[in-house]
């Protein structure tokens, strides 16, 4: 209420203010407003605490990613060595459990590593995505009757297994695993298929072996001619490559295939059918030798066909393991 000026002075009358709907509805846009300014302010500071919640979130999981990374970097280096010159292929590793440290060739008796040796380089393909085996079909064919088929003709930097990769890719009709590991070897009695022999393979491995530093080059008298030899001149490698193997028979056994690194189990299995697992094994004692071939003859007990269509599974992998154990 007002008091009025204009009136007597004897006299007081009061004006009354703005109506009561009015100042109602007046006060309430104010209280709407006020409340609506704060909630707007609540919910930018929820906001803000969220994106501040999700960043640091994000922050994390990279920093773990970057962690998990860096240890799988350090895991790589300690299995292939210090640096890019000392990683081996499949086929480098087999051929050095093979050969003799001081003498620097392999056993004149052992007829198998020719063999194994091919099927190395075809699981080296593989396991590098080079080449695959064709899709089962409807009748569901066994591993050892699908053919081998180029899955990229991209170079490996390898020559060897460049031109194993050239013949598979340019041969029509397909191969299979065990034709392409006769036919690679020389094993064949067409001779319009003599041409896919890979020629000379030991002594190109063992200059694979001289220009990474594993060995050197010797000339050996042996009575009626000279030899050339690759004697052992780091020990280091050998070593680490032995140890591994041990290792993955006995301390880091898993007993279930699928679980152990596809390359260590392929060394593995071509290292027994190249017969030179027993050079990794020779240093052991009695009681951990018998544990390690035991171990070896469980792998060897396994059945490809099954184990090839597991999730995961390299299939031409376990077809090259079934062409060497059936």
């Amino acid at each position: 209420f007002q008091l009025c000026s204009q009136c007597h002075p004897s006299e007081t009358i009061f004006t009354a203010g703005p109506p009561r709907a009015e100042r109602t509805a007046a006060g309430g846009s104010g209280r709407i407003g006020a409340m609506t300014s704060l909630t707007q302010r609540g919910s930018g500071l929820v906001q803000r605490r969220t994106e501040a919640s999700r960043s640091a979130a994000d922050k994390e999981r990279s920093l773990g990613e970057e962690d998990e990374l860096a240890s799988r970097c350090a895991d790589t280096q300690d299995d292939t060595g210090d640096s890019k010159e000392t990683r081996l292929t499949l086929m480098e590793e087999v051929l050095l459990l093979g050969l003799k440290d001081r003498e620097g060739y392999t056993s004149f008796w052992n007829d198998c590593i020719s063999s194994g040796l091919r099927g190395c380089m075809l699981i080296e393909l593989a396991l590098r995505g080079r080449l695959q085996l064709e899709a089962c079909g409807m009748r569901r064919k066994g591993l050892l009757t699908r053919k081998v088929i180029c899955k990229s003709d991209a170079p490996t930097g390898d020559v060897l297994l460049d031109e194993a990769l050239k013949h598979i890719k340019d041969t029509q009709p397909p191969e299979t695993v065990q034709s392409w590991i006769e036919l690679l070897s020389g094993e064949t009695w067409n001779p319009l298929k003599l041409h896919y022999q890979l020629r000379n393979v030991r002594e190109r491995l063992a200059k694979n072996l001289v220009e990474k530093g594993v060995l050197t080059t010797e000339k050996q008298n042996f009575l009626l001619f000279d030899m050339t030899t690759h004697p052992l001149t780091n020990s280091n490698i050998k070593q680490r490559l032995i140890k591994k193997v041990q290792e993955a028979v006995l301390d880091k056994w898993v007993n279930d295939p699928h679980r152990m690194d596809k390359r260590l189990l392929a060394l593995i299995f071509l290292a027994h059918s190249s017969d030179v697992l027993e050079n990794a094994f020779a240093p052991l004692l009695d009681d951990q030798y018998e544990l390690a071939m035991k171990r070896v003859r469980q792998l060897l007990e396994l059945q490809p066909e099954g184990e090839s269509a597991k999730p995961n599974a390299n299939e031409l992998l376990w077809a090259v393991i079934a062409a060497f154990t059936k």
